[in-house]
């Protein structure tokens, strides 16, 4: 089996190289787009299956592997912040309060595809100006979700709580990626 990771996430490629597989990175465009009415919780999972979908190569014993995580604080979807502005806005609406992160994964091969979606509540503590100020500046969290890196300086300083997976809200929930590659196998 050749594992094909369509992503260009420095985590995802680290967290599977983790989990032990041997895979090759390659590129997949589309439009990151999805319907206005679409739940929230489906958010992650669908477009998990669009970038899947807009992959036409797939060869007899490979196997791809897309994924997108979103962020979501009630039922608003916090992005990728376009410049510094915008991430410090979606800190401080993040500051203090709960939000939960989904992660979609879907796994195809010529003849299947599954798709699943894990999610994980996080609670911050209060991220005052001087605090996302630093963030922003020294991590620039700009190809993160949600305008964070739960691995980085703001996960560890900032985050209260957390119920779900560490991995899927980094962005790869490891533990469903692993036991539908293992019944592949």
């Amino acid at each position: 089996m050749k594992i094909l990771l369509a992503s260009n996430s420095p985590r995802r490629k680290e967290l599977l190289q983790n989990l032990g597989f041997d895979f090759d990175v390659i590129s997949v465009d589309c439009e990151e787009v999805y319907p206005d009415d679409l739940p929230t919780e489906k958010v992650a999972e669908y477009l998990s299956e669009l970038k899947a979908n807009s992959f036409r190569n797939l060869e007899k014993g490979e196997v791809l592997i897309t994924a997108d995580t979103v962020v979501s604080i009630g039922d608003e979807i916090l992005g990728k912040p376009g410049n510094a502005k915008e991430a410090k806005e979606m800190l401080q609406k993040l500051s203090g309060k709960t939000h939960r992160v989904f992660t979609g994964i879907t796994i195809r091969t010529l003849d299947k595809t599954i798709s699943k979606t894990d999610v994980a509540e996080v609670e911050f503590e209060i991220i005052n100006s001087l605090e996302s100020e630093y963030y922003v500046k020294n991590f620039r969290p700009f190809d993160k979700a949600g305008s964070y890196g739960i691995q980085e300086w703001l996960g560890m300083a900032k985050i209260k709580s957390l119920h779900g997976s560490f991995y899927t809200i980094m962005g790869l929930p490891t533990h469903l990626v692993y036991a539908i590659l293992k019944d592949l196998e």
